[in-house]
């Protein structure tokens, strides 16, 4: 008995719509089983493309779980804000503490800079002379640096009058306070570019044992800006900056300090002053 080798016909599929009342045909076409599954991929393609832009694009992607939205966002900055001045507190408390034991004993009380020492040291007892020693040493620092011969002729343009460059953009976690924290503290993403906020020379870049990698920069009109707790450094002393040339990137000292920040310092004729009444942060 021979074969049939007639060759199948390809099946063929019809998808129409119809009136349910008239039954009258509104729309069909005729489609193979190629071209029926090329539909139904291309289908669910296009469906999965709208449904990544809706939740891209629209606030639906704030109801995933785990999606930070602005509101945590900003609830993470003041969190780490209010632990970062609990943190400073504790450490006024721990030094006022300190001090009075010293003063019961009749021992001299500790300097107000030695809140760091105090920290790392774990309420061990400090020597006084040392930490006297340690909080003169950046200023003999910048006074073995004349050498550079960065102060020029004496000019009588106040402070107020000057035009600082922001030292890097972030949000000041801790406020100037002559007695206890005669600086500021600006947290910001690792890796941000820290700036001089004056034309000048830098007189010291290097490590510091409580203060981590840090820059001081000697500007005309007796103005000292000092910048501290960086993680990289891009300049070395005696080179020559403008205003807004990077001077290190920011980072943590390690064991140092919590959290990624710049503690900037601003000193004018000798006298620590509050960077906030002359520059916008």
């Amino acid at each position: 008995m021979a074969k049939d080798n007639t060759p199948q016909k390809a099946r063929k599929y019809r998808v129409a719509v119809t009136d349910a009342l008239s039954h009258e045909r509104l729309w069909s076409t005729v489609l193979t089983r190629p071209t029926l599954v090329t539909a139904l991929v291309s289908g669910a393609v296009v469906l999965l493309l709208l449904l990544f832009l809706l939740i891209a694009f629209t606030p639906i992607r704030t109801f995933i779980p785990g999606y930070p939205d602005a509101r945590a966002r900003r609830q993470a900055v003041q969190n780490a804000m209010r632990i970062d001045s609990l943190e400073t507190r504790i450490l006024q408390w721990e030094l006022y503490s300190e001090n009075l034991k010293r003063v019961v004993s009749g021992e001299d009380p500790l300097l107000l800079d030695s809140l760091i020492l105090l920290q790392s040291s774990s309420h061990s007892a400090v020597d006084a002379a040392y930490l006297a020693r340690r909080d003169s040493l950046l200023r003999l620092q910048v006074a073995e640096a004349e050498q550079f011969d960065v102060s020029g002729p004496r000019r009588e343009l106040p402070i107020e009058a000057r035009a600082f460059y922001t030292p890097v953009k972030g949000v000041v976690s801790e406020g100037f306070e002559r007695s206890l924290h005669p600086y500021l503290d600006i947290t910001a993403p690792s890796g941000t570019a820290v700036m001089s906020v004056l034309d000048g020379t830098v007189v010291f870049a290097g490590w510091d044992e409580v203060a981590g990698y840090t820059v001081a920069v000697q500007h005309r009109g007796d103005i000292l800006s000092v910048y501290k707790h960086n993680e990289k450094l891009l300049k070395k002393a005696g080179d020559a900056v403008k205003a807004g040339t990077p001077l290190a990137l920011t980072g943590s000292s390690r064991s140092l300090t919590k959290g990624d920040h710049l503690r900037f310092e601003l000193w004018y004729e000798g006298e620590a002053v509050d960077p906030a009444a002359y520059i916008s942060f």
